[in-house]
């Protein structure tokens, strides 16, 4: 069984279009044709980041 992080990664077709719009949990957003690009950006995106909202 896998425990919930809370985060939230989100993946929108641009329809009539090849591309993906990628949001992820911190906010930050990436555009890509290619769905392999775009599922190793949201899950190597996250390294190096705060969620949005949070300041250090």
């Amino acid at each position: 069984m896998s425990s919930s992080t809370g985060e939230v990664y989100r993946i929108d077709w641009l329809p009539g279009t090849d591309v993906l719009h990628g949001t992820c949990h911190c906010g930050a957003e990436h555009t890509a044709e290619d769905p392999v690009e775009m599922w190793e950006w949201m899950l190597g995106h996250p390294e190096g980041h705060t969620p949005q909202g949070h300041r250090s």
